[in-house]
């Protein structure tokens, strides 16, 4: 079995202004730096072999605090905008209710939640996937095809795409799928990739 876990920043500052971030490079939430250490405290018994990221802060801050508290501090962790979250174009920075007001619920609905349906000047769910599972094949599943650990800590809607990937879920199916903040996801795969099992921790 191969164990990989993957864990979503702790709450950002603009999670809790409930504002679209994206790409803009926020930092952890008081809360949100609680949520990393609790999130540590919870992957005590793991040994990761290596660990990878987003190129923003708040995904970084999140995997530094679980290695301080899993006293894995030396990992070798591979950075990269792949595992970016979807980037919203024009909607970064803006205040959700507040969107909602000035285009509409089901116009925002559409954005944030559809498969395919970009913002303006952003990313939809499927260009996120683009990015994500190729690296993932590429960079990530040789590491663990040896057998060895994985931590990902990343963001919702990069994580969405590749948990939509492993579990072969349908664009019906992703548009459920939320993934909070702070929550270690456990997945074990076989030698072929397939997922033997994955929960929440």
């Amino acid at each position: 079995m191969k164990p990989m876990v993957l864990l979503r920043h702790g709450e950002s500052q603009w999670n809790l202004e409930n504002r679209f971030t994206g790409w803009v490079d926020v930092p952890l939430s008081p809360r949100g730096e609680q949520e990393a250490k609790e999130a540590g405290q919870k992957l005590q018994t793991f040994r990761f072999n290596h660990a990878f990221t987003s190129v923003l802060t708040r995904a970084i801050k999140t995997l530094e605090i679980v290695l301080e508290v899993i006293g894995q501090t030396d990992l070798q962790v591979a950075k990269h905008q792949a595992l970016n979250e979807r980037k919203y174009g024009e909607l970064q920075g803006l205040n959700k209710a507040e969107t909602v007001e000035k285009y509409g619920d089901h116009q925002v609905k559409l954005w944030r939640r559809s498969y395919d349906v970009r913002p303006p000047g952003g990313e939809s769910l499927q260009d996120t996937a683009e990015r994500v599972i190729p690296y993932y094949q590429e960079k990530i599943w040789p590491i663990l095809s040896k057998g060895e650990s994985i931590l990902v800590v990343a963001h919702g809607n990069s994580l969405r795409a590749l948990v939509m990937h492993l579990d072969q879920l349908s664009r019906e199916e992703v548009l459920e799928l939320n993934i909070p903040t702070g929550a270690p996801l456990l997945y074990e795969l076989d030698d072929e990739g397939k997922i033997l099992s994955h929960r929440y921790l």
